[in-house]
């Protein structure tokens, strides 16, 4: 029963990384572009990594990175093959690079603000 909890945070950021993913390429297209910070969705990521870290047994950050990694490929065939981009390949790879990073950044936050929150606590 452990073990399957450690793979429900990796599940849980895989899906929750997809999400995000398809949710700012469909909805918030010229959102962030007429603020004129166009990159500023990305932020939006850290939402998957906190609670992927949430969701792991020992508060891990190996498994929701590791979710948001099975998950970039898929998100970047969706989004190439289905979604009009008009973004290069090149740039579209990075963006989602820069996800996986925002995604693995959420997770190492709340591991910081838990242990903390829980050193807090004991004294």
């Amino acid at each position: 029963m452990r073990s399957k909890r450690g793979w429900a945070s990796a599940f849980c950021c895989f899906l929750l990384f997809i999400v995000v993913c398809l949710s700012l390429a469909l909805k918030m297209k010229g959102a962030f572009r007429a603020s004129g910070h166009p990159e500023l969705g990305l932020l939006f990521f850290v939402i998957p990594g906190a609670v992927a870290s949430f969701v792991s047994r020992k508060r891990q950050v190996l498994l929701p990175l590791m979710g948001a990694m099975l998950a970039a490929p898929l998100c970047f065939v969706l989004m190439r093959m289905v979604i009009a981009q008009e973004r290069e390949f090149w740039q579209e790879l990075a963006w989602l690079f820069s996800a996986v990073f925002w995604c693995a950044l959420g997770a190492l936050c709340y591991l910081f603000v838990s242990s903390m929150m829980s050193k807090k606590g004991r004294s």
